[in-house]
């Protein structure tokens, strides 16, 4: 990370800026926040408010007392690594910004003063007594991601996905070193290296080898209701397994397949299309149901339910956290916050906590209601209705057009099927990258910049910025 992606970066569930004039005793405060959380990283050095550049080498003494903050005013310690970030301070000398990376835990954090703290958003918010247990309680099943895998070696691992996944995080090292220094996926012991679940999860070869039912299943009924035996009204039953990142294109990309698209000509002779289901609303309920479910569960899948009129998500484990239905929307809290930072890695995470807020603004915006969350015994259930039906506003308009299916609002109706995919994912992620298109859209990266350069030069599209760094802006 360079001074300038510091400087432009926002603060949130897991960036935070403060200025080296903090105290340590201050400071552990964001270091317990972000290690009961998501981890996280915490530039020090810039002043909070402006944004100016102080840098930290005019006091080495103040520095170390900062460098120890870890160690010296957190119970237990919070695991931590640290990089000096070369720069020009605001009086225009040559300095240096600190970059501490925290690491998520499994375990209770609290400072000094035994007091605890929960990252939400881009605050770092004291815990009552009773969330403060919860927490403790939440953070016992949470480990189930670091327990190691029976019998799994290194073998067991694709290390062509971990190179995958190094090149997304920039990191310049071999695979071994980022699995034995990251997020403990390989730790050595006496017994030899012991591999955990997340690793298994996220590069596995064959993770249902070890967790049969850590997979994802779609199940179409016709009709509003779940029939059985001489009534079963079941028309389509598939399950997706490898890794959860396979598992979530999969299951995004038949569910864009299931989905109606209704068209229609409106007033203004333009045509106009009223999916069923945002695609971001299919994107993020598949998300949450995979990175969210408590994997400790073994005896049941992930099960993606389509009826008629609503989508039902069926995923084992109950809300994480402090996290509960008539707060789901501004409270986050990862069950997994290994696996939650890869997804984010790959953007289908923006920031934490932000997810479920946006996905019932856009249902909202469409006159759907927002999802709604139901405990099932230790099956958290997650409906969203469908969108409902095109208000048409004239006779003339009664009868849907003969056109392709999927074409976005305001599109021209020639674009291909996989210009209209490339589209939809960039209206839902202006941050994605050409390697990330190909991936959700299953092509080589070279026909997705062919795609993209055809929605330029059609003016649908304008790219800001590098393909690594930058985002796509959607012409209205």
């Amino acid at each position: 990370m360079t001074i300038e992606d510091i400087l432009t970066r926002e603060e949130g569930q897991t960036f935070d800026c403060k200025s080296f004039a903090i105290d340590p005793k201050g400071l552990a405060v964001t270091f317990v926040a972000m290690a009961n959380a998501d981890g996280g990283e915490l530039a020090v050095g810039i002043s909070d408010r402006k944004r100016e550049i102080e840098g930290v080498c005019s006091s080495e003494k103040h520095l170390n007392e900062l460098l120890r903050v870890p160690y010296d005013y957190c119970n237990p310690t919070v695991k931590a690594t640290f990089d000096l970030i070369d720069c020009t301070n605001r009086n225009g000398e040559s300095d240096k910004v600190l970059l501490f990376h925290i690491q998520p835990s499994v375990d209770l954090h609290a400072t000094q003063n035994d007091e605890c703290y929960l990252r939400i958003g881009d605050k770092s918010r004291k815990l009552t007594f009773l969330e403060r247990m919860q927490l403790m309680y939440d953070k016992g099943v949470q480990s189930f991601e670091d327990t190691p895998v029976s019998d799994a070696t290194i073998d067991d691992l694709d290390l062509t996905a971990v190179k995958d996944y190094m090149n997304v995080l920039g990191y310049g090292k071999s695979a071994m070193e980022f699995l034995t220094e990251n997020s403990d996926y390989v730790k050595d012991s006496d017994s030899g290296q012991r591999i955990s679940a997340a690793a298994i999860l996220l590069f596995g070869k064959n993770p249902q080898r070890f967790f049969p039912r850590a997979r994802i299943r779609f199940i179409k009924y016709r009709g509003t209701e779940e029939k059985v035996g001489a009534e079963m009204n079941v028309v389509k039953d598939i399950i997706f397994e490898g890794t959860i990142l396979n598992q979530i294109n999969k299951m995004v990309e038949l569910l864009e397949l299931q989905i109606d698209e209704p068209t229609y000509l409106g007033q203004d002779g333009r045509f106009v299309t009223k999916r069923e289901y945002p695609h971001f609303v299919l994107q993020e309920l598949t998300v949450n149901s995979e990175c969210h479910r408590d994997y400790a569960i073994r005896g049941t899948e992930i099960q993606v339910k389509m009826f008629d009129d609503r989508l039902v998500f069926e995923s084992p484990g109950t809300l994480p956290g402090n996290v509960k239905p008539d707060n789901i929307r501004h409270t986050h809290f990862s069950r997994n916050p290994h696996i939650a930072q890869f997804l984010k890695a790959y953007k289908f995470v923006k920031e934490f906590g932000e997810g479920v807020d946006r996905m019932s603004r856009e249902m909202e915006a469409v006159d759907m209601l927002p999802p709604t969350y139901h405990l099932d015994a230790f099956i958290l259930k997650v409906t969203a209705r469908a969108c409902p039906p095109v208000n048409k506003t004239s006779k003339e308009n009664d009868v849907p057009v003969n056109v392709p299916v999927n074409v976005p609002v305001n599109v021209p109706v020639n674009l291909s099927e996989t210009q209209k995919r490339a589209l939809e994912i960039i209206k839902s992620n202006p941050n994605v990258t050409h390697r990330e298109l190909a991936s959700l859209m299953t092509v080589t990266e070279k026909t997705a910049r062919r795609t993209t350069k055809a929605l330029r030069e059609m003016d649908l599209v304008i790219r800001i910025g590098s393909d690594k760094n930058g985002h796509w802006e959607v012409k209205s």
